[in-house]
């Protein structure tokens, strides 16, 4: 489980910005923010599976992914984190990636993926769980955008709590200005807020969706500790500079770095 507030194309020096909690298990063995072989994409890595949550490449693109909610699943699908993966090794626009991997959509559990090249301006998102009757591919529409473990901008409250609070974050920067991402990522990614009971989705008993209806997750179960194990920004200015921060837990030690690089043109 994850969650995400994005900007595209909505403010005058970050055509994209975003912060991601990523949540999962403590025990699965996760590489840190690193370049990966070949230089080419920046990102963390599930050791697991081999694949990752959130990633970029030097020429610009851009792609993350969160699990959909959901009580059923397929034990032998195939792996959601590889799909980050295989669009920014395509070299394909995000359009015509999703074009294509559609048709392998049942293939997965279910999930949430962006796409974005942000030469091209273009941002896509692809669901394996549209709305009845809706398609799996859709472009994103310039603005503030929220992706929990539900369709991209579902009224969860914890979305709608993030969104709010990023709108007013945004606000007291001015609207114009540079950013500060450490201070963004402590006031709005680290929120331990939970909602009443009577507001959460209803898909997992009661209890265990009250423990994740905070920004930041952590709490014990049958299966060992789980919860918000890094937080990522990353933040691209209309001149092509990148920078990627990420926070992540070692041994009970948050520990920090951030890289930066310009987007190869």
């Amino acid at each position: 489980m994850c969650i995400a507030v994005f900007i595209w194309q909505a403010h005058p020096l970050y055509p994209f910005l975003l912060l991601l909690n990523r949540d999962e298990y403590h025990s699965r063995p996760t590489r840190p923010l690193e370049w990966w072989e070949g230089g080419e994409i920046l990102g963390g890595r599930d050791e697991k599976a081999g694949g990752t949550w959130l990633a970029c490449s030097r020429d610009g693109k851009v792609a993350f992914l969160t699990n959909f909610r959901e009580l059923e699943s397929i034990p032998q699908a195939q792996s959601r984190g590889d799909l980050p993966v295989r669009f920014l090794k395509s070299k394909i626009s995000p359009m015509d990636f999703a074009e294509e991997f559609v048709k392998e959509v049942d293939q997965y559990n279910g999930f949430n993926l962006i796409l974005t090249d942000i030469q091209s301006k273009a941002m896509v998102y692809i669901t394996n769980r549209p709305e009845e009757g809706k398609s799996f591919v859709t472009y994103v529409s310039p603005g503030i955008h929220v992706l929990t473990n539900s369709r991209l901008d579902s009224p969860w409250p914890k979305a709608q709590r993030l969104g709010d609070n990023f709108r007013e974050l945004l606000n007291v920067y001015d609207g114009e200005g540079e950013l500060h991402m450490k201070e963004m990522v402590e006031k709005l990614m680290r929120n331990t807020t939970k909602d009443d009971e009577s507001l959460l989705p209803g898909i997992f008993p009661p209890e265990r969706e009250y423990i994740l209806s905070s920004i930041f997750i952590d709490t014990e179960t049958l299966l060992g500790r789980y919860g918000t194990r890094s937080t990522s920004g990353l933040f691209i200015k209309s001149n092509g500079e990148v920078e990627f921060y990420e926070s992540h837990l070692e041994k009970d030690l948050w520990k920090e770095q951030t890289v930066t690089f310009q987007i190869e043109k």
